[in-house]
């Protein structure tokens, strides 16, 4: 397994490759053509966002036992919003809440790194154009959404995209276990083969509609136990063979 870390080291953002928890600096571009340099030690590293995607793209209510507890019906196609890349973070950036939002969720969700500009493709072809999973906290203020109905307030406060701690690069995705914790406490746990919209379907419906570019994320939909988060908490996203994405919770002041 290859997992790809962006990280400060020398006071710069640079690309390492681990494998089997040997750290390698990368040499390259790791959208197209790279090679793994010498061996550097974990050590230390901060850990940076692993892309600096364009945009967030979400499919939401791609559970079917999140639907359930949002009251909803099952969706007929993907439902897809938007998250700003300003909202992104990385592992151990904090979240930040603003205090007039009410309440605040935490959404765990395997997240698409798309590897190449796709426009058009088929389910067929999708796995062509991913270049590996991350986790994602789709961060959500939930009375602003039930509020304004459309999802970009909710959804894009600053830090409200958290993402990492890597980019697992040839992992299959079909079937990986998901799972949340607030205070080491499990609030989600589900398995990718119960998507509504399977990966590829995913890949084919937002890129009939819009061009992804190289870096950008789709999230895959959060399954059920979504819950608030509060000042001091720290949350938790993992996905199997991609690690734990975790970060603290602040006030936004």
């Amino acid at each position: 397994m290859l997992r790809l870390y962006r990280v400060d080291h020398g006071g710069a953002p640079n690309y390492v490759a681990e494998r089997e928890g040997r750290w390698r600096l990368v040499d390259g571009d790791i959208f197209g053509t790279f090679a793994e340099g010498p061996e550097i030690a974990s050590e230390g590293l901060r850990l940076l966002p692993p892309v600096s995607p364009s945009k967030i793209v979400c499919i939401g209510l791609n559970y079917r036992d999140h639907a359930l507890e949002m009251g909803k019906a099952l969706p007929e196609e993907p439902l897809m919003f938007l998250k700003p890349s300003t909202a992104v973070v990385g592992p151990g950036a904090p979240i930040r809440l603003p205090e007039w939002a009410g309440r605040v969720d935490h959404e765990a969700e395997v997240g698409l790194v798309i590897k190449k500009v796709t426009r058009g493709v088929k389910a067929a072809k999708a796995s062509e154009h991913i270049l590996g999973l991350t986790c994602v906290n789709d961060v959500t203020a939930r009375e602003l959404q039930r509020k304004d109905v459309q999802y970009a307030r909710s959804k894009g406060f600053d830090t409200f995209g958290p993402i990492g701690p890597c980019v697992a690069v040839g992992l299959e995705g079909r079937d990986l276990e998901v799972k949340s914790y607030v205070n080491g406490a499990l609030r989600q746990h589900s398995r990718t083969r119960e998507l509504i919209f399977t990966i590829p379907e995913i890949i084919e419906f937002v890129s009939a509609v819009m061009t992804l570019l190289p870096g950008d994320v789709i999230a895959t939909g959060t399954p059920s136990g979504v819950g608030p988060l509060k000042v001091g908490d720290s949350v938790t996203v993992h996905v199997e063979g991609v690690g734990a994405l975790t970060n603290p919770v602040v006030a936004a002041s």
